[in-house]
Formats: C-alpha cells, sequence, structure tokens
C-alpha cells in the first residue's frame, strides 16, 4: 500500500455514486481523499465508512467526509461530481477554495459542463468520460454493477498525471486524442437510453431486448447525430447511424442491470439532469433549425414526471 504522502490530495465534490465508486477506489488505494455530500452520507461514512459492493470486492474503506465545501480547501484533484443543475454555484464558491495548480476534472453527464464551470472562475477544469454502473441504496454505500473506467484528453502534463492516479487505484483509464468526440460517444448513450430508462423505470437490458422501444431509441440517437453534425464533433466511425446504435446497444449490454442516473433521480424524487442530457438536444437543435420531436418528447415528459415526484415527496413531509 503506498503511503498517504505519496497522493494528492483529493476531494470529491458532490460524492454520489460516481464521486463514492470513483473517490472510494483512491481511498482504498491509499490516496488521502475527502468527500463532501448531504448530510445522511457524511453522518454514515464517518459512523461506518464508505462500503464499495463492487463486482470484484466488498470492503468498508475509511474516508474523510464533510457536508461542508469548505473541506475540499487546499486539494490539488478535484472529481466535481455535483448535478449539472449546480455547476455555477458549486464552481463559483469553489474556486477560492482550491491550492494553486488544482486540476478540477468533470466526472458528470452532458458535453458542455467544463464551459461552465470555467465560466464560474475555475480555469483548471478538465472534462472526462465516466463509465460506470453503480447507485447508492443507502447513505454511505456504493453499489457497483458495472464497468467502472475513465476517459481524459488530450495527452498532456495534467491528463497524464490524472491517468496515473487513477492507474495507481486499479482504475482503467484511456487518454484520448478527440476528448470532445469522447464526450458526445458518452452522450450518444445517454439520450438514448437515460429518459427511456427513467420513466419505465427499465433496467438497460430490457430496453435493449424490445424491439419497439429500440426504435425510439434509434430515433433519438438519429437527432444527437444531426445535432452533433450540425456543431462539427467529430465522431469518428459513430457518424455512421448504424455503427451509434450499436454503441448504444453495447453500453445496454455491458450494464444489463443499471437503472440510469435519471431513473434514480426521479425515484427518490430528485431533480433530474434530463436538461443537459435529451433537453441540450432539443434546445441546440431549435437553434440549429434540426427537428429533435424524439429528444423533446423524453424531455418534456421525464420533466412531467420530475415535477409529479418532487410533488409527492413535498406531500409526504
Amino acid at each position: 500500500m503506498t503511503t498517504s504522502a505519496a497522493w494528492p490530495k483529493v476531494a470529491v465534490v458532490g460524492a454520489g455514486a460516481v464521486g463514492g465508486y470513483f473517490g472510494g477506489m483512491l481511498a482504498r488505494a491509499g490516496a488521502p481523499v475527502v468527500m463532501i455530500g448531504r448530510a445522511a452520507f457524511v453522518a454514515a461514512v464517518k459512523r461506518d465508512g464508505l462500503f464499495l459492493d463492487t463486482l470484484q470486492f466488498h470492503e468498508n474503506v475509511r474516508v474523510e467526509a464533510s457536508a461542508d465545501l469548505s473541506a475540499a480547501r487546499g486539494a490539488e484533484i478535484v472529481l466535481f461530481c455535483v448535478k449539472t443543475t449546480d455547476n455555477a454555484a458549486t464552481a463559483t464558491a469553489l474556486a477560492p477554495l482550491l491550492a494553486p495548480g488544482a486540476i478540477l476534472v468533470s466526472m458528470q453527464n452532458g458535453v458542455d459542463n467544463v464551459e461552465q464551470i470555467r465560466a464560474a472562475g475555475i480555469a483548471n477544469a478538465l472534462p472526462s468520460v465516466v463509465y460506470v454502473g453503480a447507485f447508492v441504496p443507502e447513505p454511505g454505500r456504493v453499489k457497483h454493477t458495472g464497468r467502472g473506467d475513465l476517459v481524459f484528453g488530450p495527452e498532456n502534463e495534467q491528463t497524464k498525471k490524472l491517468a496515473d492516479l487513477f492507474t495507481r487505484a486499479g482504475v482503467p483509464v484511456k487518454i484520448s486524442s478527440n476528448i470532445q468526440g469522447d464526450l458526445w460517444t458518452k452522450f450518444i448513450a445517454n439520450c438514448a437510453l437515460n429518459a427511456i430508462s427513467a420513466l419505465s423505470r427499465a433496467k438497460y437490458g430490457q430496453i435493449a431486448a424490445d424491439p419497439e422501444t429500440w426504435k425510439l431509441v434509434e430515433g433519438a440517437v438519429v437527432e444527437v447525430l444531426d445535432v452533433a453534425r450540425a456543431c462539427q464533433v467529430d465522431l469518428g466511425p459513430l457518424a455512421d447511424a448504424e455503427k451509434a446504435f450499436e454503441l448504444a446497444r453495447k453500453i445496454a449490454s455491458q450494464l444489463p442491470e443499471a437503472i440510469s442516473s435519471t431513473g434514480q433521480d426521479l425515484m427518490r424524487g430528485k431533480r433530474t439532469e434530463i436538461d443537459s442530457l435529451n433537453g441540450f438536444i432539443a434546445r441546440r437543435g431549435m437553434a440549429l433549425g434540426i427537428p429533435a420531436p424524439a429528444n423533446h418528447t423524453l424531455w418534456a415528459l421525464v420533466k412531467l414526471a420530475e415535477a409529479a415526484a418532487q410533488a409527492a415527496v413535498a406531500a409526504a413531509k
């Protein structure tokens, strides 16, 4: 086990399923990690540690936890895992706390988070593409259901530092020469699967197995490709619709037991990130004069379900 002195201080801002898994892997390897999350999460982790229930191991990891953003003070690496709706407010509050030269890594869904974070005052913000099936069945516990790898890019000293950090913790990493294309690659899968999983409460494997539902997946994907093309995004082979359909099916097959993060939010009565997914395509398509009826419908229905779920939670209080 490497001593903590050999590792940079890491802060996980927004410790949920993604931050809990990747921050937990770093802490398990010996990195000094502070996880900043909600009060229930903090209480559970302080009491029992963070329990990682993964496909490879089941282990309690001792990690610092706080509900106060000031706990990130002096961090050299920040895993930024807040909801996209909180980008501006959180980044603005975080900026004065970070160590000089600190690297912030956006580990979020969507394709424009880094631009928002930089606009809020953190210039050294980098994108990443996250592939992991994980959810939080109860505070302080992360259930891992598939994959668990990261993409950074382009290759430079910062991305090589990040790659080394996570590789030492046993996390597979790729450094991409086309990180924007890779962000949109995952975005295709998000727009294809997240909303449908949320609205139907179906796992990805069930979506892939249903021919009629898959027609909707393909319709949403075609619209994403149209918008990407207009935005001059280099998708490589995925610019071909059939290849993009194959990607969505591959993701579903790799994470057959996963329910989307959008679905998890709806079930908990929380605000979703659908505005940054299908909603982004609907808005950008409208601005570009590109019809996106499938994405608009999925976005509108999730927003309606979100409002109903939040009202139910409020009424139950």
